[in-house]
């Protein structure tokens, strides 16, 4: 066991300089989000600025060297993380990338170990959050009060209670607020969502969803020596302490170098593991293509093993496009059009009265045949999905909105009902025991024990902040 304490860095001692670190730097003046002009020809001034919290494998792996730099409508300026190695390497590589393309209005990035400071700062128009889950809420909380715009990565809350609160905050402040499933807008999700709500398939009788996983466990990990630069108190935030273990946070700077999945979601205390994780884009994809974004199921039932790690049904009594629809998180397919690798653990499933369609990221096909899907679309067809073109889509419609001040496509009641589907579908798991929900009153009826589950106690002083 290391000798060393967590460190007693608290959020408390992080938000004493903020105030001042946003009255002693000077900033360009920029023009506001919603004035901006054509992003594809965008002038210094017409540029969103932007700030990213949380540097980790998908904060800056995907979106920071992915997606966001290079792009000519937006501007990366600050950076957010609790370990100095990682900022230091990223702010390093936005300087080297803006030199490159000869940006010569690009003032540099300031790094933060403190998310705070960078919401302080008044020319920012929006913020990228790619924190673990357990920080999303009180992250996106904070950037709401400060009048930023929002991407947040998914799954876009650690419990149901922090989904509606996030819901209310966002509206209180009227925020253009993306969430990460990127899935509506890539891939063949939207036309599969399109033909299954103009009822191509009939009536939907079941959906069989597969996530290359299970369930979070509770962490059980050994202490290990902090690295040096690190905030770890901080890193835990709301969870309950317990000692560094370099596979809930790696000290690894360059993000290539880090495992496919980040270890912190296998554990209960910061994640929900793949049904949060994965469940978070398929079963999205299932509210979307049931109509089912601003609802969700009326009951979920555990396996029919105790203990088992699938199994779990999803009940969805009244949709547009059919009744009592069976929504069952399996391990993998059984039919034999889809053992291949890349589709026998994950995928959805539809099954209608009129046939079946399989659709992941990397195809679409029809069973049995197993031939490629085609939406052939009409005239007729009532619904007409959102679709954003170009290179990075979710990101685009992120920027539209921003400028056009409407919902994205993947907004955050839209996040939030879809993670709360999947916080269901976990406390069936772990609680062993079928639940009635309530989706527009965001309860289990006359069930309190099952409520006092919407909510986990959060450590001081990282309780949720004050909307």
């Amino acid at each position: 066991m290391s000798s060393r304490k967590p460190s007693s860095f608290s959020r408390r001692d992080l938000l004493k300089g903020a105030a001042a670190t946003a009255a002693t730097i000077a900033f360009p003046t920029i023009i506001p989000s919603s004035a901006l002009g054509d992003e594809t020809q965008a002038a210094p001034s017409d540029r969103l600025t932007i700030g990213v919290i949380g540097l980790g494998k998908q904060g800056a792996g995907h979106h920071l060297r992915g997606k966001l730099l290079g792009r000519p409508d937006m501007q990366v300026v600050a950076l957010a993380d609790v370990y100095d190695g990682r900022l230091e390497y990223f702010r390093d590589a936005v300087d080297k990338k803006y030199a490159d393309l000869g940006r010569k209005d690009y003032k540099g990035c300031k790094g933060y170990k403190d998310y705070h400071e960078l919401l302080a700062r008044k020319d920012i128009d929006a913020v990228l959050i790619a924190t673990p889950d357990h920080w999303h809420t009180a992250v996106a909380t904070e950037a709401c009060k400060a009048k930023k715009d929002i991407y947040c990565e998914k799954p876009l809350t650690l419990t149901i209670g922090e989904a509606k609160r996030l819901i209310d905050v966002v509206r209180k402040y009227d925020r253009v607020f993306q969430t990460g499933s990127q899935q509506r807008s890539e891939g063949p999700f939207k036309d599969v969502a399109e033909y299954v709500r103009n009822g191509k398939l009939g009536k939907i009788r079941e959906v069989h969803v597969a996530i290359a996983g299970h369930t979070s466990k509770p962490c059980d990990l050994p202490s290990e020596e902090e690295p040096k630069g690190l905030l770890w108190d901080t890193w835990l935030g709301q969870a309950p302490a317990r000692p560094y273990n370099h596979v809930l946070c790696s000290a690894e700077q360059n993000p290539d170098k880090y495992p496919f999945n980040p270890g912190w979601r296998d554990y209960r205390e910061f994640s929900g593991g793949y049904v949060t994780d994965w469940g978070a884009h398929h079963l999205d994809i299932t509210q979307w293509a049931l109509g089912m974004d601003e609802s969700g199921p009326g009951e979920v039932q555990p396996p029919e093993t105790q203990g088992a790690l699938y199994g779990v049904k999803l009940i969805y009594p009244k949709t547009s496009v059919g009744d009592n629809i069976v929504v069952t998180h399996v391990q993998n397919f059984d039919d034999p059009k889809l053992q291949g690798r890349d589709t026998k653990d994950n995928g959805i499933l539809f099954i209608g009265d009129k046939g079946k369609i399989f659709v992941n990221r990397s195809r679409a096909i029809t069973l049995p045949d197993g031939n490629p899907f085609k939406n052939d679309t009409s005239d007729s067809d009532k619904v007409h999905l959102e679709f954003t073109p170009g290179r990075d889509p979710h990101h685009q419609n992120w920027v539209n909105c921003i400028k056009s001040r409407k919902k994205p496509i993947c907004d955050v009641e839209i996040g939030a009902r879809s993670v709360t589907v999947c916080h269901l579908a976990n406390l069936a798991y772990w609680h062993g025991r079928k639940l009635k929900w309530d989706p527009k009153a965001w309860e289990f009826p006359g069930d309190a024990e099952a409520n006092a589950w919407r909510n986990r106690e959060q450590r001081k002083p990282y309780e949720l902040p004050e909307a």
